[in-house]
């Protein structure tokens, strides 16, 4: 068993969840049971998940995206009653960590699919230094680099080509972060890869070079909270699982 304040203290110091500027809330958002056994990781606080962690014996959920953002209007009706409704009944802690998670050098969403895809970070860009850059062992065109990211994720990804050059450096931010795009320009990259694209940067690729692939919000986001799981299980003994909920987002 683990106390609830020692994984809440423990994941804080560790993501250095102080150091970031947020749109939501880092840590505890919604307290449970003083202790924890078993614990359910996945992306998503929705409803889908907090059943599935129901089901799972869960005495506390962890993930990427949790319930309270900046610009909520505060009242609990609706889908977010449903959800606080079930986590409540069930005396079920929850643990959401957002741009910390996305950050962290080794467990967060960027290192992580880093990981999966073979690149080796060497360089920090953007806002609160959420991005990450790496050499491409071997230069590859577009679309061996998209067949990789589909392979990895099971995903197609959208592509914005950019002049079809040879790619040797990437430049990445997982999830929504393609107002990235231009930070990744300047810093030297040929392709920038990310969950979501908007329509600005379909021109910046055309009028850059620079290729833009969007893999998938959802799908870019899957193993850091799953390393953070798996963290946890190492450093406490705890029990833990991964469930996925999946996004076509």
């Amino acid at each position: 068993m683990l106390h609830r304040n020692t994984v809440d203290h423990h994941l804080s110091q560790l993501l250095e969840v102080n150091r970031f500027k947020d749109y939501g809330p880092n840590g505890l958002q919604v307290e449970g049971r003083e202790e924890i056994r078993h614990l359910v990781c996945g992306v998503t606080a929705s409803l889908a998940l907090i059943e599935a962690a129901i089901e799972a014996g869960a005495d506390a959920i962890l993930v990427h995206h949790g319930l309270f953002w900046r610009g909520q209007d505060g009242r609990v009706t609706g889908w977010m009653k449903q959800r606080l409704q079930r986590l409540l009944a069930h005396d079920i802690n929850l643990f959401a960590y957002h741009l910390p998670l996305d950050a962290h050098a080794e467990l967060g969403n960027n290192a992580q699919l880093g990981r999966r895809l073979g690149w080796e970070a060497d360089q920090r860009f953007g806002e609160q230094e959420l991005g990450f850059a790496a050499p491409l062992p071997q230069g590859l065109n577009l679309d061996a680099l998209a067949g990789q990211l589909r392979s990895s994720l099971a995903r197609e990804p959208l592509l914005a080509p950019g002049d079809g050059r040879v790619l040797r450096r990437v430049a990445w931010c997982t999830g929504g972060a393609q107002g990235y795009f231009e930070a990744a320009i300047a810093a030297g990259a040929d392709v920038f890869v990310t969950g979501e694209i908007s329509e600005p940067q379909a021109h910046l690729a055309a009028e850059t070079g620079v290729a833009f692939i969007a893999a998938g919000h959802h799908a870019t986001e899957r193993y850091g909270v799953q390393a953070l799981g798996a963290h946890l299980a190492a450093e406490f003994g705890l029990s833990q699982q991964f469930i996925e909920i999946g996004n076509p987002a």
